[in-house]
């Protein structure tokens, strides 16, 4: 990473004040980078820095995640963080842009993109549709009485938690090594720094809301999110690891639902692709932009 780095702003959404990340450029080809749950928007430093001497980039961190505010209630809605991604976009005045996404941010993203296909010049979406369909007959093949009370449950067990301390940064580091073993000691040492805030009494928690840690029963209705995906009119690069748990979309027949999208898929490579093989991730993406 070189010194200088980006510089930290605000915008409103909702009420809520939103950090967000700006490599500078403005007038260059606008860049919209959009992290995954429980992540940040300095996640994509190592792609920024690639790219934006060619193009004005930005990242935002999403609602109850980074350096934006948290929830007040502590629900967390795919629908809502669309609204924020849809503000953050106008209120940059920008456009059309491209957005390149991870996980939670690119089903939010790739919802962007079908509602307002003509402010989406290109997309791509690592890992970003979600439950695998078999996954998602797993899960309603439970009564939803009995998924809507262990959701209760879970969300008062939510309510009661405090953010997990760490002593030391060290402790945090060997914790964001233990949930991806792909990541370079540079790389989680980089997302350790930028991901936790150090509390009164010196020791350290992880930024995002452990609200996030529990998603609502129900999201839209699968029938919907397809007429999103297929309002899609930008071309499209959906990528996935091929170690990790999500489900090619090539292989489980979702890819129906686009016009105009490839799959690639990455050897050696879990659901953060983009760290776990950078260099080809690069490649891959500067040769689609």
């Amino acid at each position: 990473m070189n010194g200088t780095g980006p510089t930290n702003q605000t915008f409103i959404s909702q009420r809520m004040r939103l950090n967000y990340v700006d490599w500078g450029n403005r007038g260059k080809p606008p860049l919209v980078l959009v992290h995954g749950g429980r992540d940040h928007a300095r996640s994509w430093d190592w792609v920024a820095e690639e790219l934006c001497g060619d193009w004005h980039v930005v990242a935002m961190d999403h609602r109850g995640h980074g350096d934006s505010d948290w929830v007040s209630d502590g629900n967390y809605s795919a629908s809502d963080m669309v609204y924020d991604l849809a503000q953050f976009i106008h209120q940059l005045g920008v456009g059309p842009v491209t957005l390149v996404s991870h996980s939670m941010g690119g089903n939010v993203a790739l919802r962007y993109a079908g509602t307002f296909p003509d402010m989406v010049k290109k997309i791509v979406a690592i890992e970003g549709l979600g439950p695998s369909p078999s996954r998602q007959e797993e899960m309603r093949a439970r009564p939803y009485p009995e998924r809507l009370a262990e959701w209760i449950g879970k969300k008062r067990s939510a309510s009661g938690r405090t953010p997990r301390k760490y002593e030391s940064i060290e402790a945090a580091f060997k914790r964001m090594i233990e949930e991806n073993s792909y990541l370079t000691e540079e790389q989680a040492r980089h997302l350790t720094i930028h991901g936790v805030n150090r509390n009164e009494d010196g020791t350290y928690s992880w930024k995002f809301d452990p609200h996030l840690n529990v998603w609502g029963v129900e999201d839209i209705a699968d029938e919907f999110l397809q007429q999103t995906w297929g309002a899609i009119t930008a071309p499209t690069l959906l990528l996935y690891g091929a170690d990790s748990w999500a489900s090619n979309p090539e292989k489980d027949g979702r890819i129906v639902h686009f016009n105009n999208a490839d799959v690639i898929e990455f050897e050696n490579a879990g659901h953060w692709l983009h760290h776990d093989q950078f260099d080809r991730f690069m490649k891959t993406l500067r040769d689609f932009l």
